[in-house]
Parts: structure tokens; sequence; C-alpha cells
């Protein structure tokens, strides 16, 4: 994945990273000047990690200018000292800061090391942030799945039986959708393509499993797009259109379900189309995400530039056509001049 701002680590805090992984230092706070990723702030240990949590993070976090957290734990995996990593970007802090530091989010994490971070954790305010945060945080991803189709078919003839009323007015509720559960990963992938750090997100349903998976990301253009639409499987696409319009930059992002006919079997067309509406407004309520389209192709072709950009903003038509006065029948000759009958 190509770097969005080109934004690197300062070489004071690369070393610095080193030294920390190695010695007693329980948080470490790294902003961005001057177009690099600097050391910010730094503190030790005291106590246990939750006993020094909020004294140690709060303090470090400023009303009005995002910054990165990477706090200490006191488990340890095999490359050392696990590690939180935190995304602070205050609600009322520049629109301008708040994209540069979303967009240089993964660059971060690569230069300290994937192997050492255990939890990311995204805030906008400090109730995301302390250790009140983290802990609902925690339990949000250790939150029960939702029902299969099965357990889903199951609880409701229950629920019919409890609550049956045989009647005349009596209405048959029917299943508006599947929904299937994201695996963490494509949920992280999608949060940075919605933050401005991807362009390009391919999920996929692992039938057996009941799951929805990341299949592949990575940056490219709209001129790309086609040739990631697989010919043999439906996927679910999230991309982040970058273009300009009516002289303004925008990027929007755009959902695309290819469904490439009956190539794939009836099963697989059934529950990628149960799965898909679910899926969206988990997507759009858990993240926030402003979808701009939703597409549905069948044929990688379809999907161009000129066709995105036009899905996106799509031609109004304000011209109205002209009354046509319709004409009279034929055959009915010449107009004819008459006379009034003089009165008697």
């Amino acid at each position: 994945m190509s770097h969005q701002t080109g934004i690197q680590a300062s070489e004071e805090l690369r070393h610095f990273f080193a030294r920390a992984k190695e010695d007693n230092t329980r948080i470490i706070r790294v902003a961005i000047e001057s177009e690099q990723l600097v050391l910010g702030d730094k503190g030790s240990l005291e106590g246990s990690w939750e006993s020094d949590y909020d004294s140690k993070v709060l303090p470090m976090l400023d009303e009005k200018l995002p910054c990165y957290l990477l706090y200490r734990l006191d488990s340890e995996n095999t490359q050392g000292h696990e590690w939180i990593y935190i995304s602070y970007s205050p609600d009322n802090s520049p629109i301008r800061q708040k994209m540069l530091y979303a967009a240089t989010r993964s660059t971060l994490k690569t230069v300290f090391g994937t192997g050492h971070i255990k939890d990311e954790l995204f805030g906008t305010a400090v109730e995301d942030i302390c250790l009140d945060g983290y802990k609902k945080h925690l339990t949000s991803l250790n939150a029960p799945p939702p029902l299969t189709l099965a357990e889903e078919e199951l609880q409701q003839i229950k629920e019919s039986e409890v609550h049956a009323d045989i009647s005349i007015d009596s209405k048959h509720q029917t299943m508006t959708g599947v929904a299937f559960p994201v695996s963490q990963e494509a949920l992280d992938k999608l949060r940075e393509l919605n933050e401005g750090a991807l362009t390009y997100v391919q999920l996929s349903l692992d039938i057996k499993a009941e799951i929805i998976n990341l299949e592949t990301f990575e940056d490219i253009d709209a001129a790309t797009l086609a040739s990631r639409l697989p010919a043999d499987h439906a996927r679910y696409h999230f991309f982040r259109y970058k273009h300009s319009h009516e002289g303004d930059y925008m990027e929007s992002i755009v959902f695309i379900y290819s469904i490439p006919g009956y190539k794939c079997s009836v099963k697989e067309r059934m529950l990628y189309s149960s799965c898909k509406n679910p899926f969206l407004d988990e997507i759009e309520q858990k993240l926030g995400m402003e979808i701009a389209r939703k597409l549905e192709v069948d044929d990688p072709s379809e999907i161009t530039e000129k066709s995105i950009y036009e899905e996106v903003h799509p031609v109004k038509n304000v011209a109205r056509q002209a009354f046509s006065k319709p004409k009279g029948p034929a055959g009915r000759g010449p107009k004819r001049m008459t006379r009034p009958k003089n009165d008697a």
C-alpha cells in the first residue's frame, strides 16, 4: 500500500521507537510537524497498565489537535511487549488536520511495527479514549456475532409460536436479509478507506463459515477498477473515487456489488444478494461511512471512469420539452369560412 501523504517518520522518532520497546516507556505521543512524524511526548511505567492508563493517556490529549498514541500493555508476544495504537481526532480540529492524520495512520503503524500492536482504538472525544472507553471497545469486539440464517429462522419460528395471533388480520412476516458478521480485518480496512488511507477494498462471503472476509485492498484509480472485478465469483467492492466536479476536488465512496451472471452457483448469488443490505446498514452505522452511490453490475466492462462519474454526478435534464399541439385528423380539407345567419 502506498502512503497517501508521503509523510515519513523522523530519524529521531525511529531511534526512540527502538529504545522504547526495550526500556520502561509506558506511552508515546506522536505528532505531525513540518511534514514529518515526530516525537511529541512520552511517559514512563509507574504501576500496572490499567492503573497507569488514564493518568498517562488523558494529559496527552489536546481538545483541538489530533495525535497518535502508543500505549504499552503488560502482556507480551513473540516480538516483545504488546501495545495499543490510539488514533485521536477531535471533532473540532481543523478538517485538513483530520485528513492528514487519517491518511498517515497506516504509515506510523508500519514504522512502529504491526507485530507489536495488539489493539487499535480510534476516538473523537476523551470518552472514546479513556480507560472506560477502551474497555467498551473490547466488549464490542468480543460480543457474539449475529445469528446465522438457520438460527434466525429458528428464532422466528419460536417467536411466532409464542406470540401467535390467528385471525383474518394476521400477517406473515418475511426475512428482509441475512446478517453475516464482518471480520475484524475487513472492518479495519473499511475504516482506513473511510478515513482516506485506501482507495479500494474487496470483500467476499465465506459461505461455510458464514462470515464476510477481506479479499484484497490497494490503492487504485477509476481506470483500474474494472480489472479487479472477478469473472467467476460475486464480490462486494468499496472504491474511494477521487475526482473533480465543477472545479471542486471531491472524494466519494462508491459501493459495487458484482455478480457475474450464472457463472457462480445459485446459492452464492442468493446469499450475496440477501447479505448486501444488512451488511451495508452495519457499515454505514458502525463506521459512519457515507456511500455516494450503490451499484450492481454483472459485467466488469460496465465499470469505466466515465460511468462512475455519471453515477456519482447524474446529469439533470433541466430543459422542458415544448408543448406540441397535436395535428388534426387527416383528410379534413381546408378550413371553411362560414357567415352567421341574419336574425329574422
